[in-house]
C-alpha cells in the first residue's frame, strides 16, 4: 500500500493551523457555525440516551459477571463515538456542503498558489446546494451497506470482539473519502475518481481519515474537526493526490 498513515494525519493538524491565516478565515466561519451548532445540540442529548441504555443493559449483567463492565464499557462507548461522530459529521456536512467546498477551493488557491476554477463567493455556494445535497447523499448510500454489515458482524460472536477496529477503519475509510471530495469535486471530478484517488494512497487517506474519525467523537475537538478536515484534505490532495502531485513514500 502506498503513503505514510503518519504523513496522512499530519494534514489534518496542518489543516487545524491554516483555518487562522487571513485568506481562509472569511470561509472557515459559516461551516465552523453550524458545525457547532450541531455537535452541541446532539451529542449532549445523544450521550445522555446512551448512558441510560448501558445503565439498563449493564444492570441485566449477573452478579459474578460484574467485572467485565469495565471490558463492555470503554468498547461500547469508542464504537458509539466512532459511529455518532460520521453521523452528526455527515448531518453537518450535508447542511454546509457548498461552504466547504469554497473553503477547499480557497485552500487549495492557498496551497498552490494557483487559482481554482470553481466556486465565487457565498452566493454561488449557495445556487450549488442542491448539486451538494445529492454529492452528499450519493456518499451516504455508499457508506451505509458497509454500515450495516460492519453492525451485523458486530452481533456475531468471536468476531464482535473485532468490531471497534472495524468501526474505527470504516470511519477512516470514509472520512478521508468524504473530505477528499471537497476538492475533488471542485475538479467536477466524479465520485468514483474520489474513490480511486484514495486508494491510491491508501496509508495516507487512512491515517488522514483515521484521525479525522477520532477527533469526531471528542467534545468540543469536534467543533473544529470539519473546517481543519476540509483544509487538510485539500493538503492531502494536492501533494500526493492530484495528477502530478508530490508523491512521498
Amino acid at each position: 500500500m502506498k503513503g505514510n498513515a503518519l504523513q496522512g494525519a499530519g494534514y489534518l493538524l496542518q489543516g487545524a493551523r491554516l483555518l487562522t491565516h487571513p485568506r481562509l478565515r472569511l470561509f472557515v466561519i459559516v461551516p465552523l457555525a453550524i458545525n457547532i451548532l450541531i455537535f452541541a445540540s446532539l451529542f449532549g442529548a445523544t450521550y445522555a440516551y446512551l448512558d441510560s441504555v448501558l445503565d439498563s443493559w449493564m444492570s441485566a449483567i449477573p452478579d459474578w459477571l460484574a467485572f467485565i463492565e469495565w471490558i463492555i464499557w470503554p468498547l461500547l462507548v469508542l464504537v458509539f463515538s466512532l459511529v455518532a461522530g460520521y453521523t452528526f459529521t455527515a448531518l453537518a456536512l450535508l447542511i454546509a456542503s457548498p461552504f466547504n467546498s469554497l473553503l477547499a477551493e480557497k485552500a487549495e488557491e492557498l496551497i498552490t498558489g494557483r487559482e481554482v476554477a470553481g466556486l465565487e463567493g457565498l452566493g454561488a455556494a449557495l445556487m450549488e446546494l442542491p448539486r451538494a445535497v445529492v454529492r452528499e447523499l450519493a456518499k451516504l448510500l455508499y457508506y451505509l451497506p458497509m454500515a450495516v454489515f460492519v453492525l451485523i458482524l458486530s452481533f456475531v460472536p468471536g468476531i464482535n470482539a473485532l468490531s471497534p477496529l472495524l468501526w474505527f477503519l470504516l470511519g477512516a475509510w470514509m472520512m478521508s473519502i468524504q473530505f477528499v471530495d471537497y476538492p475533488m469535486d471542485n475538479h467536477r471530478l466524479s465520485f468514483a475518481d474520489v474513490k480511486e484517488a484514495v486508494r491510491s494512497r491508501r496509508l495516507s487517506s487512512m491515517g488522514f481519515g483515521g484521525l479525522v474519525a477520532l477527533c469526531t467523537g471528542i467534545p468540543v475537538v469536534n467543533f473544529f474537526v470539519v473546517p481543519s478536515a476540509v483544509v487538510g484534505a485539500t493538503l492531502l490532495w494536492s501533494r500526493e493526490l492530484a495528477p502530478g502531485g508530490r508523491l512521498v513514500e
